[in-house]
C-alpha cells in the first residue's frame, strides 16, 4: 500500500464534493490525473473504495474506513505545518467548518471577517447543512467544526456553547395569529407561508416538524434569507419562522408581530462542535476562540 498526501486530500475531497470532478478540481488535478490516482489506490489494495452511480461516488465500507484515517492523517499534516510554520512566515491552513441557516446568515460573517483579518493565511470553506447532517460529517471526521442546534443529538462530540438563537412565529399586524397570546407551529400550518429556499437548512428543519405531526407547510412563496421573509410577512405574504436575532434588526421597522413559539424545540441554543477540540490544528484552534469568546 503505497498512499502519498496528495492521494489521502484528493480521496477526502471526492467524497465530500460528492463527485471525482469537483474533487479533482479542488485538489488541483486534472480530472484524468485524480481518476488514475483512485483506480492505482484501488488496485494497491485490491479493493474497491468508491461505489460510483449517476449522481456521484459513494465510499465503500473499506472507502469509510480510509476516509476516517485520511481525514485524521492530513489534519496532522496540516497541524505540522501550521507549527513549523510558526517559524516561517505565519499561519497557513484551512478550516472546514459546517453550519446550519441561522449560524451562517446572523452571527458568523462578522466573526469570520474579524478571524481571516487576524490570521491571513488561513482560508475557512464553509457549508450550509441541516443540524442532523453536521453532526452526522463531524463524526466521520469530513469537517474540524460544526455549528449546530442542540436539537441535534451530539453527546458523543465535544461542544462549546455558542448562541442562544430561539425561533419565533413572525406574522403580519393584523393577521389572526398575531391575537394568539402563545401560538404554536402547529396553530401555524393552518396558513400560508413565507419559507426560505427548499434547499436552506432551516427550511429543511421545519418541513421535517411538521410531516412528524403528520401535516404539511403550506409554502406560498420563497425568500433568500431571513431579511426576504421578514419583509414578505410584514407585507401581508404570508407567516413565517425565523430566529429572533433576525426579527430584532426589523422591530419598529416593519408592520409585523412576532411571538416565541410552544413546541421545545423551537426554543434552542447553537453549539460549536467538533471530535477533539485539542486535536484541532492551531488555526482552526484559534477560530474556535474567536467563535466562543
Amino acid at each position: 500500500m503505497h498512499f502519498d498526501l496528495i492521494d489521502l486530500r484528493l480521496f477526502q475531497h471526492t467524497l465530500e464534493c460528492g463527485n471525482i470532478t469537483a474533487g479533482a478540481s479542488r485538489s488541483h488535478l486534472s480530472l484524468a490525473a485524480a481518476s488514475a490516482r483512485i483506480r492505482a489506490m484501488e488496485a494497491s489494495l485490491g479493493i474497491p473504495l468508491l461505489e460510483r452511480n449517476r449522481r456521484g461516488v459513494q465510499p465503500t465500507p473499506a472507502g469509510q474506513a480510509l476516509l476516517q484515517h485520511a481525514r485524521l492523517i492530513t489534519q496532522q499534516a496540516e497541524r505540522l505545518q501550521f507549527d513549523l510554520g510558526q517559524y516561517a512566515q505565519g499561519q497557513q491552513g484551512q478550516v472546514r467548518l459546517l453550519c446550519n441557516t441561522a449560524a451562517l446568515t446572523e452571527y458568523l460573517p462578522e466573526l469570520l471577517a474579524s478571524y481571516l483579518t487576524e490570521n491571513p493565511g488561513v482560508s475557512v470553506d464553509v457549508q450550509e447543512l441541516p443540524s442532523l447532517r453536521i453532526v452526522q460529517s463531524i463524526t466521520q471526521g469530513m469537517a474540524d467544526l460544526g455549528i449546530v442546534s442542540t436539537a441535534a443529538p451530539s453527546a458523543h462530540l465535544q461542544t462549546r456553547p455558542f448562541r442562544e438563537d430561539p425561533l419565533v412565529l413572525v406574522t403580519p399586524l393584523h393577521h389572526p395569529l398575531a391575537s394568539e397570546v402563545a401560538p404554536s407551529f402547529i396553530d401555524s400550518l393552518a396558513h400560508g407561508y413565507v419559507g426560505l429556499g427548499a434547499g436552506s437548512a432551516l427550511a429543511l428543519y421545519l418541513e421535517e416538524q411538521a410531516l412528524r405531526e403528520g401535516l404539511r407547510m403550506r409554502v406560498r412563496v420563497r425568500a433568500e434569507g431571513f431579511d426576504g421573509v421578514i419583509r414578505m410577512v410584514a407585507g401581508g405574504a404570508g407567516v413565517g419562522i425565523v430566529p429572533l436575532a433576525a426579527v430584532k434588526r426589523w422591530q419598529g421597522v416593519l408592520p409585523l408581530h412576532w411571538a416565541a413559539l410552544t413546541e421545545p424545540w423551537a426554543n434552542r441554543r447553537l453549539l460549536v462542535c467538533a471530535r477533539d477540540f485539542a486535536a484541532l490544528p492551531g488555526y482552526a484552534a484559534g477560530l474556535v476562540t474567536t467563535l466562543t469568546r
